[in-house]
């Protein structure tokens, strides 16, 4: 069996992570990752809720080091848990907080504070070997376990690296050091903040601010280059927010695609070049883009787009480099070739209203370009009588009224998808990365109209 070390010796003194402004050596991760290895059960596998990302980073290392592929649910709720959960296997979790309820697991607490021996060798992995477990976002269906091996984990920071480097301009991105707004167990946060850390040569910060004024304070403290791995809900706050800003030399978005206006306004307030990253739990990350350069994405390293039928229509396949078989994807591709495409939108997001055909992802895309609209969403209801259909638009917007927005739109999109009605609330029901998942929309559109309907607020 061969295996592959985690660093070479020379890289262990470099910086692997941030904590409140300190460095964190490489050299100091394996020693900690072994201590923490040698208290893991035996047998098992470990559901890793840190919300540190340095001790996030920590557990899985050390399972891999007990042979056991770490599970990273999207949240702690025990209907979650019991969906990752793999069969024949013993769950345990990984905490930071010792408060933190994991429904009835075994739990191991980890902390920076853990007794170590600086004198542990660097780990080397087997390629084949089962690393994480992902959880789809549920955002157009049930959630589905997604299996990474450390082989596929590796060919895709490595291909992530070269074309951030190159998007950028720059020999290699060795010595960047990210703030992160994703929490580590979703498929972008693990990939984009904590491997390219781990395996491309970056350092982060352990921690995950979600105000304005945390994310600023957390680059303030970081040493340049520095880059901000965030989403399009989270960029639209800060941007709006009036906080003050220290300047990146990189800005990393992902979960949605983004407005070329918004993009230009990031790279103008903040001074690094904006790239997205287009991906899916089910590949892992598939292309990228500097988005006030165009809209075409390109597949990262050895990835390559073909189509095959379907039962209805076509479908779109990515393979190689990472993607060790091929995977079909959620999305509707314009193909330019095989690595180069443009984003169509979700091929289960369709609508037909009055014979016209869109898609909500177009549809939500210009009611978020609206100024004055902090986020929205427009809503099909799946219980209507037959014949009519009605879309309703959810909206943050406390400064517009809704004949404002409806006005806007008309000059967007066609008349058949203008809304009949648009709905102002507080907030939307997103998750930590931003989406917004099918069934969560529906139930709090369904719960939000039920109470205005009885005259509540």
């Amino acid at each position: 069996m061969s295996v592959e070390p985690l660093f070479e010796p020379a890289a262990l003194s470099r910086t692997l992570a941030w904590r409140d402004g300190q460095p964190i050596s490489a050299q100091r991760f394996v020693a900690q990752a072994a201590a923490l290895a040698e208290r893991l059960p035996a047998d098992g596998q470990p559901v890793n809720l840190c919300n540190d990302r340095y001790l996030f980073l920590v557990g899985l290392i050390a399972g891999l080091m007990r042979g056991q592929m770490s599970l990273l649910p999207p949240n702690a709720m025990p209907q979650t848990l019991r969906q990752v959960a793999q069969p024949g296997a013993t769950p345990y979790a990984l905490v930071d907080d010792a408060r933190q309820d994991t429904g009835g697991l075994r739990t191991i607490v980890l902390s920076h504070d853990d007794a170590i021996d600086a004198a542990a060798p660097v780990p080397a992995f087997d390629p084949q070997l089962w690393s994480a477990c992902l959880l789809t976002s549920g955002s157009t269906g049930v959630p589905q376990p997604q299996r990474r091996r450390w082989r596929a984990l590796t060919l895709s920071i490595e291909a992530e690296r070269r074309s951030l480097a190159r998007l950028l301009d720059w020999p290699d991105i060795a010595g960047l050091n990210i703030v992160a707004t994703v929490p580590a167990q979703h498929s972008y946060g693990f990939e984009s903040s904590v491997l390219l850390a781990l395996l491309g040569g970056a350092a982060f910060d352990a921690g995950r601010p979600f105000y304005p004024a945390d994310i600023a304070d957390a680059l303030a403290r970081l040493p340049r280059p520095r880059a901000l791995v965030t989403t399009p809900v989270h960029l639209k706050a800060l941007l709006g927010s009036g906080v003050g800003l220290p300047p990146v030399d990189l800005l990393l978005s992902a979960t949605a695609p983004l407005s070329p206006q918004m993009a230009q306004q990031a790279e103008d307030r903040l001074g690094g070049r904006l790239i997205e990253i287009y991906g899916c739990t089910e590949a892992g990350q598939v292309a990228a883009r500097r988005t006030t350069a165009g809209e075409v994405w390109t597949t990262l390293g050895e990835l390559r787009l073909h189509t095959e039928a379907a039962a209805d229509g076509e479908r779109f396949i990515v393979a190689g480099g990472h993607v060790l078989q091929p995977t079909p994807l959620a999305d509707l591709l314009e193909l330019v070739d095989a690595q180069h495409f443009r984003l169509l939108g979700r091929a289960n997001d369709l609508i037909h209203v009055a014979g016209k055909r869109s898609s909500l992802s177009h549809l939500n895309f210009h009611l978020n370009r609206i100024p004055g609209v902090d986020d929205g969403a427009f809503w099909l209801p799946d219980d209507v009588p037959e014949g009519v259909v009605r879309l309703v638009a959810f909206v943050v917007a406390p400064t517009l009224s809704a004949r404002r927005i409806i006005h806007a739109l008309r000059g967007e999109i066609e008349g058949a998808f203008v809304p009949r009605r648009v709905v102002h609330v507080d907030r939307l029901p997103r998750e930590a990365t931003g989406k917004l998942t099918t069934q969560g929309l529906r139930e709090f559109a369904l719960q939000t109209l039920a109470r205005l309907e009885r005259g509540e607020r």
